[in-house]
């Protein structure tokens, strides 16, 4: 089963950082997954949210290089919600329990989509920075599986992980992709009926993000994104980590956009 699941850093990984279990619902059966790594004391973390087949752990190696950066990375793994409000209101009550009043949100697939709809739900008092989306969506209509949504809690666990499984690359890949896809089929596999059915609901269910309430908000590519908060309060890293050169170079990139803002 793949090189990822048994490769150095998937389990360096595993060992250094603890996977945590929080409940912030009146009910105890929603638990949230989650591996919070990196400096404590920033309080803007960027938080990662998997796609419908993914865990928290599918973005190890994303974890282990920003920490190694000096940024703090938290990596979510929902509860079973059915509904994108639900969703949204415990979302809240979690970055509450974490004492977080602002993140930036990476979100893959329904991840961005979820990241999108928490920034819309939240902005008459804003929790959400910026948002980094990866092969996300904004309007589930695109699925045209409106109708269906009602009906996946319903069907077996097997049917959903073909409906899934469905969606994944076919034919020759390159041994890179090809890993990455055993990695996230094994993760596939740990997720129960329920979670699967649930996920695929939230994906699929009619419902649309609404622009004027998130168009202030930074969305931007990852490799470029972050840097753009370094030197505020807003900022995932820990200021010892970066260089007063980078800092004066943010600062008057800064200065420039808003002189011709101006």
């Amino acid at each position: 089963m793949g090189e990822i699941k048994v490769s150095p850093d998937y389990n360096w990984f595993r060992s250094t950082v603890p996977l945590k279990k929080i409940i912030v619902d009146d009910d105890d059966s929603k638990v949230w997954s989650l591996y919070d790594a990196g400096p404590r004391n920033i309080r803007c973390p960027v938080i990662f949210l998997p796609p419908v087949s993914g865990t928290a752990d599918v973005f190890f190696q994303q974890i282990l290089a920003l920490t190694g950066w000096g940024y703090r990375v938290i990596s979510l793994q929902y509860p079973v919600y059915w509904d994108l409000l639900e969703f949204c209101d415990g979302f809240r009550k979690l970055l509450d329990h974490l004492q977080l009043d602002k993140v930036h949100i990476f979100g893959a697939s329904l991840g961005g989509f979820l990241a999108q709809k928490f920034a819309e739900y939240a902005h008459k008092s804003p929790r959400v920075h910026s948002l980094i989306l990866c092969n996300s969506f904004s309007d589930t209509s695109i699925f045209n599986q409106s109708w269906t949504a009602s009906s996946f809690w319903l069907m077996p666990g097997f049917m959903l992980k073909k409906i899934v499984l469905g969606n994944f690359t076919a034919g020759p890949v390159d041994p890179k992709m090809a890993d990455a896809i055993d990695f996230m089929v094994d993760r596939l596999e740990s997720l129960g009926q329920g979670e699967l059915a649930s996920r695929l609901t939230l994906n699929c269910q009619n419902s649309y993000v609404e622009p004027h309430k998130i168009k202030d908000v930074p969305v931007t590519i990852m490799d470029i994104h972050l840097r753009q908060f370094h030197g505020t309060r807003y900022a995932a890293i820990d200021p010892a980590m970066v260089s007063a050169e980078e800092l004066e170079v943010h600062k008057a990139r800064i200065e420039n956009r808003n002189e011709e803002e101006l």
